[in-house]
C-alpha cells in the first residue's frame, strides 16, 4: 500500500512540477519578448516531456536501466497507440500533409535509430544488448538536428502557432514557479521510481514491465490531456504535433540525457518491444495517408487503441 501512495503522490508532484516549471519559464521567456511559437517549440515542448526525462533519468542513476528504457518506449506506443487511438474515437483527427511526408517519418526514423542502438549483440557482436555514452550522443545530436529543422519550420512560416497564449506574471512569481516546479520534479521522481520499484517487487513483476505500463501510461498524462483537449477544440494540429513532438524528444533527448549520464543496459526489454514501438509509428503514418485519406477516423482509433490492448495484455500473460 505504501509503494502505491508513493507511486501515486510521486505522479501527482511530477505533474504539477512540470506544468509549474512551464508556466513559470514560459513567462520569464515572454518577458524578455521571446516569440509564443518559440517558447511553444522549446519550453512547453520539453514541459510536457519533463515527466519522462525525471523518471529516466532518475532511473538511470538508481540503477534501474529497465525502467529508464521502459519508460520512453512503453511513453512512445502509449502515445501513439492509446492517445491518438482515443483522441481519434473522440473526434476524428485530420492529419497535415506536411505532417505526413515529414514529422510522423521523423518518428519512425528516431524509433528505428533507437532500434539500431540498442541491438549491440545483433549487429556487432557485443555481448549485451545497452545505450551506451556513445550512442546517448548520438541521439542528443538528432536532438539538435531537430531542434534546428524546427525553428528553421517556425522562420518560415511553415506552421502557424496554435492554442493558448502564453500567461504573463509578475518575475518573483515566475521564479517561483520555477523553483517549486523544479523541487516537484526532482522529489516527485524519486518518490515515483520508488514507488514503482515497491510495486514491481510486490507484484513479482519485472521492472521492464512496469516501465511499459505504469510508468510509461501515467508519465504520458499530460499528452493524453492535451491531445484530447486540442480534438475537442478541433485543433488537430496540436492533438497530432503534441504527440509527434513528445516521441522526438522521449527518444533523442531523454534518452540521450540519461544514457550519457550512465550506459542503459536493456536487459527485460526486448526487440518485441522496440518492434512494437517501430510499428505503431507505421501504422499511425498508414492510417494517415489511406483508408480516408489524410484523416484518422474513429474506426482507425478503436483499432490502435485494441492494439494497445493486446500488446499490454501479451505483456501481463508474459509474467
Amino acid at each position: 500500500m505504501l509503494n502505491v501512495i508513493l507511486l501515486i503522490g510521486g505522479l501527482a508532484l511530477i505533474l504539477l512540477g512540470a506544468n509549474g516549471l512551464t508556466d513559470g519559464a514560459a513567462a520569464v521567456a515572454k518577458r524578455f519578448k521571446i516569440s509564443d511559437l518559440v517558447i511553444g517549440l522549446t519550453i512547453v515542448a520539453c514541459g510536457t516531456s519533463a515527466p519522462e526525462l525525471v523518471i529516466s533519468t532518475m532511473s538511470a542513476l538508481s540503477g534501474s536501466a529497465d525502467m529508464a528504457i521502459g519508460n520512453v518506449v512503453g511513453s512512445n506506443i502509449f502515445n501513439v497507440l492509446a492517445i491518438i487511438g482515443v483522441t481519434a474515437l473522440v473526434l476524428p483527427i485530420k492529419v497535415g500533409e506536411g505532417m505526413l511526408s515529414k514529422e510522423i517519418p521523423l518518428v519512425i526514423l528516431s524509433s528505428l535509430v533507437l532500434a539500431f542502438c540498442a541491438n549491440d549483440v545483433l549487429l556487432d557482436g557485443g555481448s549485451t544488448n545497452a545505450i551506451s555514452r556513445i550512442d546517448g550522443l548520438i541521439l542528443l545530436c538528432f536532438f539538435l538536428i531537430f531542434l534546428r529543422y524546427t525553428f528553421a519550420i517556425a522562420r518560415n512560416g511553415g506552421e502557424e502557432a496554435e492554442g493558448e497564449k502564453i500567461k504573463e506574471m509578475p518575475m518573483w512569481k515566475s521564479v517561483l514557479f520555477i523553483l517549486g516546479g523544479l523541487a516537484g520534479l526532482i522529489y516527485g521522481g524519486q518518490l515515483f521510481v520508488d514507488g514503482a520499484s515497491g510495486v514491481a517487487s510486490s507484484l513479482g513483476v519485472s521492472e521492464s514491465i512496469i516501465g511499459l505500463t505504469i510508468v510509461a501510461g501515467g508519465t504520458s498524462l499530460p499528452e493524453l490531456a492535451t491531445s484530447v483537449t486540442a480534438a475537442l477544440k478541433k485543433n488537430s494540429g496540436i492533438a497530432v504535433g503534441n504527440v509527434i513532438g513528445s516521441n522526438l524528444f522521449n527518444i533523442f533527448f531523454v534518452l540521450g540525457c540519461s544514457s550519457t549520464i550512465s550506459p542503459l543496459p536493456l536487459g527485460g526489454i526486448t526487440n518485441l518491444d522496440l518492434m512494437v514501438m517501430v510499428g505503431s509509428t507505421i501504422l499511425f503514418w498508414l492510417v494517415g495517408w489511406f483508408f480516408k485519406k489524410r484523416t484518422i477516423t474513429r474506426v482507425e482509433g478503436a483499432l490502435m487503441v485494441a492494439c494497445y490492448v493486446a500488446y499490454t495484455v501479451y505483456l501481463i500473460a508474459q509474467q
